[in-house]
């Protein structure tokens, strides 16, 4: 009798379900079928654990809690047990996200599902609606052309680089105020216009290597690093950085920035502890302020030291906390440093022309 029953539900799913090229879709499918309707199944939870896994993943009897389906040639997203929490699916071939697929698993708090083949189109409306503890989704090394929505409030990791991205809606983020850290590095992005202004959590933005050409408009205050590199942004806004008041990271290297396009003092910010702006066309070093402890600058087109763009007071008392200083790359010569340089850049350890 259950040989019978097992064949009709294999013929069913043949016809039905599995017209996949995926070797182990349908026998995923006939254990979460068996699991959830056999009356001579074991009641042990231990046991039940075991078996519920799926085939062409591994869940480790000390971590039940987590499936690993990651670099096994994949190329859908098979049962979720109810029990998971996180799901490595990474480094497959999957292109599709069925409709459905979690939502046996709404308490899981980690999807892995970067370096697959996934596009817009088959990434079922709401596939990730239903979680609601989500906390991290990657999505990285997609193909993917804008952001799947609806995505839970309760995420706070979610990383799109690597995918085609150009256009992200005004309303991509919303109701997403426990997001700290979102990553979109090379989209082809060309403006961001003001998605981001509800992220009140934001800590970490990642827009490197896009298309944009002015800079994000509207960040978040507790904003802590911000990576602009790879674009070609030539101008900042008058008090564009005193809007952030937590920022301590800025990287906005290899850009068109020109001194035209930089307010005298842009990056006299006091909670900046690293300002990258190496491969530029700056053709004078900015003023900085006094806490800054990394500056990169090399690579542009600066022909004198300005000791006042450090201090502009020097003695005893009043000093820069510069620890790297490049300016390789530019045409300073070593003759040009004045006398003060030892005294206002005392604490420097690197100091390259």
């Amino acid at each position: 009798m259950k040989l019978i029953l097992f064949l009709t539900v294999a013929g069913f799913c043949g016809h039905a379900l599995c017209q996949q090229d995926d070797t182990y879709f349908w026998m995923s499918y006939l254990r979460s079928y068996w699991l959830g309707y056999s009356r001579f199944a074991d009641p042990s939870p231990q046991r039940a654990q075991g078996r519920d896994c799926p085939l062409e993943c591994e869940c480790p009897p000390n971590f039940p809690i987590a499936m690993y389906c990651d670099s096994r040639k994949l190329k859908h997203v098979p049962f979720v047990p109810s029990r998971m929490k996180y799901a490595y699916l990474q480094n497959n071939r999957i292109t599709f996200i069925q409709e459905g697929v979690f939502d046996n698993a709404t308490g899981l708090v980690w999807i892995m599902l970067h370096r697959n083949q996934l596009t817009d189109e088959k990434i079922g409306e709401n596939v990730f609606a239903k979680i609601i503890n989500l906390e991290r989704l990657y999505l990285d090394q997609n193909n993917l052309t804008v952001i799947p929505s609806p995505l839970p409030s309760s995420l706070k990791d979610l990383r799109l680089s690597n995918n085609k991205i150009a256009k992200i809606p005004t309303n991509a983020f919303e109701g997403m105020e426990n997001l700290t850290s979102l990553i979109l590095n090379n989209n082809q992005i060309e403006d961001i216009g003001g998605s981001l202004k509800g992220l009140q959590s934001l800590t970490l933005l990642d827009l490197s290597n896009n298309y944009l050409k002015k800079l994000p408009e509207q960040l978040p205050g507790q904003l802590h690093q911000l990576y602009l590199e790879f674009n070609s942004i030539n101008t900042i806004p008058n008090e564009y950085f005193r809007k952030l008041p937590k920022l301590q990271f800025a990287r906005l290297s290899n850009n068109n920035l020109t001194d035209e396009g930089v307010p005298s003092n842009a990056f006299n910010v006091s909670s900046l502890i690293e300002l990258d702006l190496s491969y530029n066309k700056l053709q004078k070093i900015p003023p900085v302020n006094s806490n800054l402890e990394n500056l990169y600058l090399h690579a542009n087109q600066i022909k004198e030291f300005s000791l006042g763009s450090f201090c502009k007071v020097v003695d005893i008392m009043n000093f820069s906390r510069l620890r790297v200083l490049r300016l390789d790359g530019n045409s300073i010569p070593l003759s040009a440093l004045p006398p003060e340089t030892a005294l206002c850049l005392r604490l420097a350890a690197v100091i390259d022309l």
